[in-house]
């Protein structure tokens, strides 16, 4: 089935709900909010914002299957086998990059586990391989997985969505990474680009190095 006009606002609002309430729950003014009120607070918050991140997707998912229809295009033959490729590049790439965060961290078993009573993540900056080429390497990652999979209208609606709130998320992410980082993230982003890499713009692994190394004798986590 096609999708009406009132499906494609409701699919675009569930959509940007999501991505308002994630990026406001992100936010250190929120965080400190509910420090100040709760001291546990720290030890509680990354876990239960990631685990409210996933069942909050529930609905905007619900209704991108509930409306699935005829596909707008379907990969064939050789493009097909580009775009098929190109996935499984990308689900590697994910996988491969595992390793250069802090996984304890990033899900927040490790606060859970600890005492820290600060709000701000305490992970420093690492410049992993894929970093050195594009900020947000599991954004790009996602959005290469999204854009090779076959299009009905719902998906299609989504995967725009998807990719507008990528790039307007990842603006308030970075304003909070300055806030961590200083200086030195701000080369970094003069350098490097946000989402897509682009011929040109990296750095070597000594340009990273010393890029990191500055960080370290200039600052630490948390510093604002």
């Amino acid at each position: 089935m096609e999708l009406t006009a009132l499906q494609i606002i409701v699919l675009i609002l569930a959509w940007a709900g999501y991505g308002l309430l994630h990026s406001l729950l992100a936010t250190l003014a929120l965080k400190r909010r509910a420090a100040s009120r709760w001291p546990w607070a720290p030890r509680v918050y990354r876990l239960a914002f990631n685990g409210l991140a996933v069942v909050l997707l529930a609905p905007p998912l619900y209704l991108m299957h509930r409306w699935q229809g005829t596909p707008l295009w379907q990969w064939t033959g050789v493009s097909l086998w580009v775009a098929n490729s190109l996935a499984v590049l990308a689900l590697v790439g994910f996988v491969l990059t595992l390793k250069d965060y802090d996984t304890a961290e990033f899900l927040g078993t490790r606060q859970w586990r600890g005492s820290e009573r600060r709000v701000e993540d305490q992970e420093s900056l690492h410049i992993s391989h894929l970093h050195r080429y594009v900020r947000h390497p599991w954004y790009f990652l996602a959005l290469v997985l999204i854009w090779t999979r076959q299009m009905d209208g719902a998906f299609l609606v989504s995967a725009l969505c998807i990719t507008a709130y990528f790039i307007v998320g990842s603006r308030f992410e970075e304003h909070k990474l300055i806030q961590y980082h200083g200086d030195a993230y701000r080369e970094y982003m003069q350098r490097v680009p946000g989402i897509v890499p682009m011929p040109g713009r990296f750095l070597s692994t000594r340009e990273a190095r010393i890029l990191t190394k500055k960080y370290r004798d200039t600052s630490g986590p948390g510093t604002e």
